[in-house]
């Protein structure tokens, strides 16, 4: 793959900027929508939130953007990533190059436009008095993690969903209740404790964890966790490859 991928890079480079500049391609505001729909999501549960739950949390307001943001991209990536085999297909069937840079290319995207993000979250920890600490070096790891699980995932989904046409609706339903297990909105601290060993074995958990503990504790992140979900995305990559590469056979006849 790797080989495959460096004899098309040319291809691969273009790709992932046509995916960045597309996804607002027309729209008045372009990427300033990066910034703009996390931001209004979490001033709504900044506001709808605490009143529910009676959150006591402080800084609330960062702690929910360093939530929403990665879960945004996230949800947005594995949402383009499982339908970006469909969209292309008029060049699938006419072209041959290695069809795993459209997912790779989906992704890509997307960590470039988290990477964008981070402008969000660095002007709320600065203006609200948290601060940076030198656990920051070790935001890198974390975001990495994120990108190879999402690439894992949207492998095995781009495939499927070139033959069950409503995988991309059940995704969709899957990830909408995965929010409300992902302590996004709300500390894994309000559960009883075995509620909480529920919430840990989603990797998104650890992930979003990871960034509160660096950019809002100020704190050493919990590295045996995060390594955990880092050999995971590295297992999920090599398994969702090979289905990918087994599906792949049929693409242009189902497309």
């Amino acid at each position: 793959m790797l080989k495959e991928l460096y004899n098309y890079r040319e291809l691969l480079k273009n790709n992932v900027k046509k995916e960045v500049r597309g996804k607002y391609k027309g729209s008045f505001l372009g990427i300033l929508w990066s910034f703009v729909n996390p931001l209004l999501s979490a001033l709504i549960y900044a506001i709808v939130f605490p009143f529910i739950l009676k959150n006591t949390q402080d800084n609330y307001l960062t702690f929910l953007v360093i939530g929403i943001i990665p879960w945004n991209i996230f949800i947005t990536t594995i949402m383009q990533g499982t339908s970006c085999i469909w969209i292309n297909s008029g060049i699938i069937k006419k072209v041959y190059f290695p069809r795993e840079i459209l997912p790779i290319s989906v992704a890509t995207s997307g960590l470039i436009n988290f990477l964008i993000s981070f402008i969000v979250i660095f002007l709320f920890i600065i203006f609200t008095g948290v601060g940076f600490s030198f656990y920051i070096l070790l935001l890198p790891f974390i975001v990495l993690i994120q990108y190879l699980f999402s690439l894992g995932i949207i492998f095995i989904t781009s495939a499927i969903n070139v033959y069950i046409r409503d995988a991309e609706y059940l995704i969709n339903f899957i990830l909408n209740m995965l929010f409300y297990a992902t302590p996004i909105i709300y500390t894994s601290s309000l559960f009883p404790v075995k509620a909480r060993f529920l919430l840990n074995l989603n990797p998104m958990t650890q992930i979003i964890t990871g960034y509160r503990d660096i950019l809002l504790y100020k704190q050493m992140p919990q590295l045996s966790n995060l390594f955990v979900v880092f050999i995971l995305s590295l297992i999920l990559i090599f398994i969702g490859h090979k289905v990918f590469k087994k599906l792949e056979k049929g693409f242009a006849e189902e497309l």
